[in-house]
């Protein structure tokens, strides 16, 4: 087998987190243990470019639990936790290359090495597996019967990729799914973006004045989040419907130039290119914190500050301090790229349970039914979905109240009124 980890020493560190996470996920636990005795993934490869931490190993081991062969690097060179990393190679034999910190070439060439190993199925989240997969051709793509993605940035980018023609294979939309994106993006992206930027910066947030730019899921678990330590939240949209949310959700709603004005920490959380820019590092207040929780580190321009700064200096770990020419004080996190990933562990196990198990189900699906599907961007069955619900509400003890015999028929017919 062939890995690339930064220390296989870490292994047990590794093997801990996988433990602690394993309590926290009986969904991937219920899914894995059906699985070892029908074995649905037998002889298929899964080329899989995510995260490379605890929650992500819960995963893998499943899939491998089905029979599959994992192939797995990192989809944030911020990301890996190298002691898992270490663990799954170790402890579990499934081939990783990740390392934290990696460099852009790197952390190509380890997709490449996934790539490699001409995986039936991958598993994305931020679609650069997919992509480069499309650049690569020829024998690596019509190896492939299908593919997951994780994130609203990938589901974005296929999708164009699907309108243009050029999808080269059925794909499942796990985002898509309510028992993700309802959970994951707001209750999982609000918490841990929160705990990202506290861990970071040790700030109160009681009193702050906190910019969310985006009101989708993720900027609604955000914004939630925030006003729940105390901080005055206002937030940035382009979406009338969203602005109009976030302002009956108690938020301030103003433009971007006016919230860099008013605003003491700024998080970005919309899928699209440089929405913080030169003119609004300009207006910001000397002090002015700034996170992304977008999947790439392109939300805030960097490259702008960069430009509009004499000096820079690192004054805690992930924090690095931006001195603009007239004496301004502004301050990037992790640099720039996920804050929840690069400066705290990301979404907590019990949230990634749900999602994890989406991608389980989806694969599993997809090695059944590819061949029946057109090479386009699918949501997940309504069936994986809603089994995922009952699964981690029979985890948590809740049970359903059943409908009627008569309150069945009185939602199917047109003839019973008052």
């Amino acid at each position: 087998m062939t890995y690339h980890v930064r220390d296989l020493g870490l292994a047990l560190l590794g093997r801990q987190k996988i433990d602690w996470a394993f309590r926290e996920m009986p969904v991937l636990r219920e899914i894995a243990t059906r699985w070892r005795t029908s074995r649905p993934l037998r002889g298929i490869r899964v080329g899989a470019c995510l995260h490379v931490t605890a929650e992500t190993a819960v995963l893998a081991i499943t899939l491998k639990e089905g029979g599959a062969e994992v192939f797995l690097c990192a989809s944030n060179p911020l990301s890996t936790q190298d002691d898992v990393a270490a663990a799954l190679v170790q402890d579990f034999g499934i081939a990783v290359f990740a390392l934290r910190g990696e460099d852009r070439t790197t952390y190509y060439d380890h997709i490449e090495r996934v790539l490699d190993a001409q995986p039936h199925i991958t598993m994305d989240d931020g679609a650069d597996l997919i992509s480069t997969a499309h650049k690569r051709g020829g024998a690596t793509l019509s190896g492939i019967l299908g593919g997951t993605e994780e994130t609203t940035t990938g589901v974005i980018r296929l999708r164009s990729l699907a309108q243009s023609g050029q999808l080269a294979y059925p794909v499942i939309a796990v985002n898509d799914a309510d028992t993700k994106h309802m959970f994951d993006n707001r209750y999982g992206t609000g918490q841990s973006t929160i705990e990202g930027i506290l861990r970071a910066t040790h700030l109160l947030l009681a009193g702050k004045r906190f910019v969310v730019v985006g009101y989708g899921w993720c900027g609604r678990g955000i914004a939630l989040r925030a006003r729940g330590m105390g901080a005055r939240v206002a937030v940035v949209e382009v979406h009338p419907v969203r602005a109009l949310e976030a302002l009956m959700d108690g938020h301030e709603v103003m433009s971007m130039s006016e919230a860099a004005s008013w605003g003491e920490v700024f998080v970005t959380a919309t899928g699209n290119v440089a929405v913080i820019r030169k003119e609004h590092f300009l207006l910001m207040k000397d002090g002015a914190v700034l996170a992304n929780a977008g999947h790439f580190n392109v939300e805030i321009d960097i490259e702008g500050l960069e430009e509009l700064s004499v000096a820079k200096r690192v004054v805690r770990p992930m924090v690095e301090e931006y001195t603009l020419r007239d004496g301004k004080k502004l301050y990037l996190l992790g640099e720039g790229r996920l804050v929840n990933l690069a400066c705290a562990e990301g979404h907590p196990s019990s949230v990634m349970d749900m999602s994890f198990a989406n991608q389980a189900l989806s694969v599993a699906y997809l090695v059944q039914h590819a061949s029946n599907l057109e090479r386009r961007v699918y949501r997940v069955p309504q069936e994986i979905d809603e089994e995922v619900a009952r699964l981690k509400l029979s985890a948590l003890g809740v049970q359903l109240e059943e409908m009627t015999p008569r309150q069945r028929a009185y939602l199917t017919s047109w003839q019973e009124g008052t």
